[in-house]
């Protein structure tokens, strides 16, 4: 299945109004970018991430900026456990009733070396964060996206999760394993039983510290902020994309 993407869109101001949507991790680079960009669109935003000074920045941003008020929701997916994830999907379920969004963007790098030579610890702690962490939370939360009306989750996924490359090491593995994921998840909710929609997102070479650290030597300038390919990841998050599922999608244009 070749990769689509979307050129030229242009939101509606209110595309998101109404909507709750969760952002992991969204202290900073695209998670924070997606973040705000939900929340200038109508939506309140759950900010889950780790570090809670930055996503009380976060917050202070969004609520500055005039947007709906954001939540605040600390968790360390490296030792989240699935009674962390149901504890967290009965306060959404307390609190709001359902869940229209849930952006998938936490992940961490590991290591940049040949298979032979990777560390075992490493590989467990990238699997654990970048698909078991995913599949544990997405688990917990299908109750709440099946009680909204129109509901929308995103998997981050990278070029190396879709044709693998050498030293890319539990990375790679776990963008191929999160788009099984994707697949299976989208296969499984598109019944009448569901008005949930599933895809997958590649946002590309993009100015962000975790590209710095893939590619140190890279002039940065290169590539485009966060903000220049918001574009895809409010298509998908919003209700323009109804209907589309199990579906790869590039945030970038390949020139």
């Amino acid at each position: 299945m070749s990769a689509r993407t979307i050129e030229n869109y242009e939101p509606a101001s209110n595309l998101l109004e109404g909507r709750l949507i969760m952002v992991t991790g969204a202290g900073d680079g695209i998670g924070k970018t997606a973040a705000m960009s939900y929340a200038a669109h109508g939506a309140t935003v759950i900010l889950l991430g780790k570090t809670i000074k930055k996503l009380e920045k976060v917050y202070d941003e969004i609520e500055s900026a005039g947007y709906p008020e954001a939540v605040i929701l600390p968790l360390d997916l490296q030792g989240a456990t699935a009674a962390d994830y149901a504890t967290v999907a009965e306060r959404i379920e307390e609190d709001f009733g359902r869940l229209d969004g849930l952006l998938h963007n936490a992940g961490i790098l590991g290591d940049l070396t040949p298979l032979e030579h990777y560390d075992p610890e490493t590989w467990n702690k990238v699997m654990q964060v970048n698909l078991t962490a995913e599949f544990l939370l997405t688990q917990a939360m299908i109750p709440l996206l099946r009680a909204s009306q129109d509901s929308s989750v995103i998997f981050t996924s990278s070029s190396v999760g879709r044709k693998g490359r050498a030293h890319w090491g539990a990375y790679a593995v776990s963008k191929f394993a999160t788009e099984g994921l994707m697949e299976t998840l989208a296969d499984e909710m598109d019944d009448k039983r569901n008005n949930a929609r599933v895809n997958s997102l590649n946002p590309g070479a993009t100015r962000t510290y975790m590209r710095h650290m893939a590619y140190p030597a890279e002039d940065p300038g290169r590539n485009p902020k966060p903000e220049a390919i918001m574009g895809t990841y409010l298509y998908l998050m919003g209700p323009d994309s109804r209907g589309i599922t199990g579906e790869k999608f590039d945030a970038q244009v390949k020139r």
